[in-house]
């Protein structure tokens, strides 16, 4: 298969990417990897992938259809897996353009480009032709303590401008799918983690501000619950997805990991205080530190993933507390990385949750 994957120097893309390059099954696959490297696309992410005579990495915006037009011809692309996005609730809060830039707008060019190639292509092309969208739990908005998880048939309800370019973008795929008859698929999944994240996000942050003595930022009460999913059990979910799922579905991918935020943070500080402890010998809790809540801040994620799991045999390998033990690891062995994002206009200071 020759494969068109957008925003994959960012964290899940990156990963993805790497999982398939790594998995001897892909071993005859060609992978094109589209991405704009804004300030989280980073492409030291898949340097030690550059030499790899399978992947080709390309500077360009989603939104270039000229661009993609040609890739797609050029490189025969049989699939088309979406990781493009600005994800960053905060960040969204504070200048929303740029999330229906490129979410919504972005998305809208790539199906276009999409549609166009897909209806050139001889029939027997056609037929096994995929575009597959990665979209958010937040699209669903929010849930109390006692309400169900999340399922594909519950009713989009966004909550921040972020969430609400997300939807935007899946409606939008599903139009592609129902009025153009382009075969999509779309994949919402719920908080990531793992290697590669932009420390912007909980967990990275935590984990930074911790060895570095600075406070520990969460927000309100700490209370907030969302669904934990580690990064590689979320890549292998989507190239099940691309393989094996129905054209014009929706696939829910959970990590079925809730926790509050506190307790997420709580876990991050018991960790480092065995792994690297604090030079005063006081444990990292110390730093938490609360601060006033996000404006519309949704209280709970919850994500049921049976749908994956009954139809494509799909399961989560990892445990929150596996994936997290995997994830500090790799962290506290590269903070050569973080250093490199860190000197590249981060501004540590910005919270870190979704």
């Amino acid at each position: 298969m020759n494969i068109l994957v957008t925003g994959g120097c960012g964290f899940i893309g990156s990963n993805f990417i790497r999982f398939c390059l790594e998995n001897p099954e892909m071993e005859h696959s060609t992978w094109v990897n589209l991405d704009k490297l804004t300030y989280a696309g980073n492409p030291e992410n898949l340097a030690d992938k550059e030499s790899d005579k399978r992947y080709h990495f390309v500077h360009a915006d989603i939104a270039d259809k000229d661009t993609i037009s040609d890739l797609l011809t050029k490189h025969r692309i049989d699939l088309i897996i979406n990781f493009a996005a600005e994800s960053h609730v905060d960040r969204s809060i504070d200048s929303p353009e740029p999330f229906l830039q490129t979410n919504t707008i972005g998305t809208l060019r790539l199906l276009e480009a999409a549609r166009h190639y897909w209806k050139a292509l001889p029939s027997s092309q056609q037929d096994k032709f995929r575009f597959l969208h990665v979209s958010t739990d937040e699209v669903y908005g929010s849930l109390q303590k006692e309400d169900p998880a999340f399922t594909e048939e519950t009713p989009f309800a966004p909550n921040s401008p972020y969430a609400a370019s997300k939807a935007s973008s899946d409606h939008l795929v599903r139009a592609y799918c129902h009025t153009f008859g382009l075969p999509v698929l779309t994949t919402n999944c719920s908080n990531n983690y793992g290697p590669y994240q932009f420390p912007e996000k909980l967990i990275p942050l935590m984990i930074l501000n911790c060895l570095e003595g600075k406070p520990l930022p969460i927000y309100g009460d700490g209370q907030n619950i969302r669904d934990w999913l580690f990064v590689k059990d979320h890549c292998q979910a989507i190239w099940l997805v691309a393989q094996k799922g129905i054209v014009g579905e929706t696939y829910n991918i959970g990590g079925e990991c809730e926790r509050t935020n506190l307790q997420i943070v709580h876990t991050v500080c018991d960790i480092l205080d065995q792994k690297s402890p604090n030079a005063s010998g006081k444990s990292y809790k110390e730093q938490i530190h609360f601060v006033k809540d996000r404006p519309g801040h949704d209280f709970r994620y919850a994500v049921d993933c049976q749908k994956i799991k009954k139809n494509l045999g799909w399961t989560p390998e990892e445990t929150f507390e596996s994936g997290i033990e995997k994830t500090i690891g790799w962290y506290l062995s590269n903070l050569d990385w973080c250093k490199n994002i860190a000197d590249n206009n981060y501004q540590r200071e910005r919270l870190g949750t979704s």
